[in-house]
């Protein structure tokens, strides 16, 4: 099968993806590498190349242009300014809104019909341009969501209650950014509540936590990488696989008129359904502020 993925954008985060792709199994047959920078592309390109003798992937690799997107899969959008030390994600807003307008335009020109994955900050409102630019089929754009900090909260529970992460039901939903929140109501290991578990000191340092970590990250190496690097990767294989697995990504929420975070049943049509949650009357509340602040930010977008 022709699992070609476009991949725009050979920064930090689109490279540590390609390289988390070299490194599954066989189900991407070709990526095609487009940045503005040509040259240094072509020298990815070459360097995950060399990968493939102890890669238990087979992709071809490649340099392309827009042209390429016609027949993709997916195409991923990992371009745009990056967050500095001190910025917030939305503080990137219009330079990246500038920067989409023209690779949307660009990508729908040469006829793809694929899915949308956006993993560009701020990530909900860049998701929300995606549909608007292109004009897809809302199930045919996914940002990536609260994925990464849903794997984050995984991790630092996991830490603490000395299981494995995959065997803890919990989400981060919301924006991906300052106003996201996790819904402790519904978390639960082997349908054993939290709340019985960990104090709620130690529940409120976890998010404390979750939310601050790309800033600490940031401060410290001035990007993150690997982590979302391998969030691409694992909705890309949901994707190609047709998987039908639930990850908290962003889509269109046609109810507030806003793309957010819930957890999604994702499969090879893109998001085929949007789980809404029951929430506590708190948790409503701050489901309802992050909704705010999305909306706000896309109302003072500069076009």
């Amino acid at each position: 099968m022709d699992n070609k993925v476009v991949l725009i954008g050979c920064g930090n985060v689109g490279l540590a993806y390609a390289y988390s792709l070299v490194n599954q199994k066989d189900y991407v047959s070709e990526l095609v590498l487009i940045d503005i920078n040509k040259e240094k592309a072509e020298g990815e390109a070459m360097d995950l190349n060399h990968c493939m003798y102890y890669s238990p992937a087979s992709i071809n690799i490649r340099v392309g242009d827009y042209e390429d997107c016609r027949d993709a899969k997916i195409v991923v959008i990992a371009a745009g300014a990056n967050q500095k030390p001190g910025e917030t994600r939305m503080d990137l807003i219009n330079k990246n809104a500038a920067i989409f307008k023209s690779i949307i335009s660009s990508v729908v020109a040469s006829g793809f019909n694929g899915i949308f994955l956006v993993a560009t900050n701020p990530l909900d409102v860049m998701t929300y341009l995606t549909l608007k630019y292109s004009g897809f089929k809302p199930n045919k754009v996914i940002g990536t969501g609260t994925t990464l900090d849903t794997a984050r909260l995984r991790y630092l529970l996991s830490k603490k209650t000395n299981i494995c992460p995959k065997n803890i039901e919990a989400y981060v939903i919301g924006e991906h950014g300052d106003s996201e929140f996790i819904p402790w109501s519904n978390v639960n290991i082997a349908y054993k509540k939290i709340s019985d578990i960990l104090s709620p000191e130690e529940l409120n340092e976890i998010s404390e936590e979750v939310r601050t970590s790309a800033y600490k990250i940031i401060e410290r190496k001035g990007s993150t990488s690997y982590g979302i690097g391998m969030c691409l990767t694992r909705i890309t294989s949901a994707i190609l696989e047709d998987k039908n697995i639930i990850l908290p990504v962003s889509s269109w929420d046609s109810t507030n008129k806003v793309c957010i975070s819930t957890p999604a049943v994702v499969n090879k049509d893109g998001v085929k359904e949007k789980i809404f949650i029951p929430l506590t009357p708190e948790e409503e509340v701050k489901l309802i502020g992050s909704i705010n602040v999305i909306r706000d930010a896309m109302i003072s977008i500069k076009e």
